[in-house]
């Protein structure tokens, strides 16, 4: 089958996603991936976001990766995620709650390295937050 892919997403406790694929969509460090079968070799970290996997004859499957590493072959896609989450064990009201914990944490961070780590976990949060509303719009 030259006209499909296989992905496979890990997350240090598990593999959340393995399959064949139309394409994927990931968040790369400068901006979108979009990756079909016979892409050009590569290996990139990618940000906290979404990944949109197009399963073969199937809805499209998000998925949550807090931040990473990607390895594109011509025929497999392989995502080592620190987190990874499947669009639909998202938890909006955890996430919301994370995010004020956060915000509150950063008004009184204090060195440069506390306020990175805080931004971080922000980023995180608000992209999580982002794939929980394009999943409700879908229902």
């Amino acid at each position: 089958m030259a006209n499909t892919l296989h992905v496979d997403v890990v997350s240090a406790e598990e593999s959340v996603y393995s399959g064949e694929a139309e394409f994927v969509v990931l968040p790369g460090e400068s901006g979108e991936l979009g990756i079909y079968p016979q892409h050009t070799p590569l290996i990139t970290r990618i940000k906290p976001g979404a990944v949109r996997i197009k399963p073969v004859g199937a809805a499209e499957e998000l998925i949550f990766v807090a931040g990473g590493i990607l390895e594109i072959q011509p025929k497999v896609v392989t995502v080592l995620a620190d987190t990874a989450i499947r669009g639909d064990d998202l938890d909006e009201a955890k996430a919301n709650e994370a995010l004020k914990n956060a915000e509150q944490a950063r008004a009184k961070a204090q060195d440069k390295q506390e306020i990175a780590s805080v931004e971080g976990e922000l980023a995180m949060l608000a992209a999580q937050l982002a794939i929980i509303k394009k999943l409700r719009n879908r229902h």
